[in-house]
């Protein structure tokens, strides 16, 4: 697979864009380094998480208005599957930190990408992957539970100590995880990838699922830290979120460059 643009006579020219083995280490090197930019702009990069915790905040009041709360931890799950899409801003702060520009708030909310088309037909199809877990979820939970859901005050009693409860969380579980999964090997550098290469969506989702491939166990240990640091984050009631949603942002872009022999231009 390669990069593509097009020539002086409009054919298309190719450059190879190659995938670089990392060690078992890299993940917690890319932590460390977003954890630095985080910091070298904490204002953009706080007021970042801060919209994101009052959106939380704001979904979650409404699903207890509405005696829906047992949507929520699907949801959550949902949330990380087009995750890599929300987080842009960040990745466009950590390239302007990285090349020296000035990193402003209208530069990481108007973030200009190098292949805008292709960019939003993969943010399309992780909202897909997004809708097809929210329905599945909802099938899961009307097996186990029927059009009834418990009452609010007893989801997790329901949940957690009884047998329909612990299989319908470990069914629930398997299934997201695939998903979870799938969403992301395509995702993991295909979206900084666009916004740095002239290419199209399927080059740079194939070259996301070679760099899990090609490194399965560092990435698999980078997946569980994102699942832990978004769990860590809703667990302190989406205050832990005002930070761990910019850190896993930019240190994602320092593992596209670190995955990346040829990143194209900065």
């Amino acid at each position: 697979m390669a990069d593509v643009e097009a020539d002086t006579h409009g054919h298309l020219r190719t450059d190879p864009i190659t995938i670089r083995h990392v060690s078992l280490e890299q993940p917690w090197i890319w932590l460390a380094a977003g954890w630095r930019d985080l910091w070298r702009v904490p204002t953009i990069s706080l007021t970042y998480g801060t919209v994101f915790f009052a959106i939380s905040v704001a979904i979650t009041a409404g699903l207890v208005y509405a005696d829906l709360l047992y949507l929520l931890p699907p949801l959550i799950a949902g949330f990380m599957l087009v995750g890599p899409m929300l987080a842009v801003g960040c990745y466009e702060a950590s390239r302007r930190l990285e090349t020296g520009e000035p990193v402003r708030l209208i530069d990481v909310t108007f973030v200009y990408t190098r292949a805008p088309a292709q960019l939003a037909f993969v943010g399309a199809l992780l909202s897909l992957f997004f809708l097809a877990w929210i329905r599945t979820a909802m099938l899961i939970f009307a097996i186990f539970y029927g059009i009834e859901a418990p009452p609010v005050p007893e989801l997790v009693s329901a949940f957690l100590f009884t047998y329909k409860g612990l299989s319908f969380l470990a069914v629930g579980t398997a299934v997201g995880a695939v998903l979870a999964f799938v969403a992301f090997a395509v995702s993991v550098i295909s979206v900084p990838m666009l916004m740095r290469h002239e290419t199209d969506a399927v080059t740079a989702m194939a070259k996301s699922i070679e760099a899990v491939r090609r490194n399965f166990w560092p990435m698999m240990l980078w997946a569980w830290l994102i699942a832990l640091l978004t769990v860590c984050g809703v667990a302190t009631l989406y205050v832990g979120s005002i930070i761990t949603l910019p850190l896993v942002g930019h240190a994602t872009w320092h593992a596209y460059r670190s995955l990346i022999a040829d990143s194209g231009p900065n």
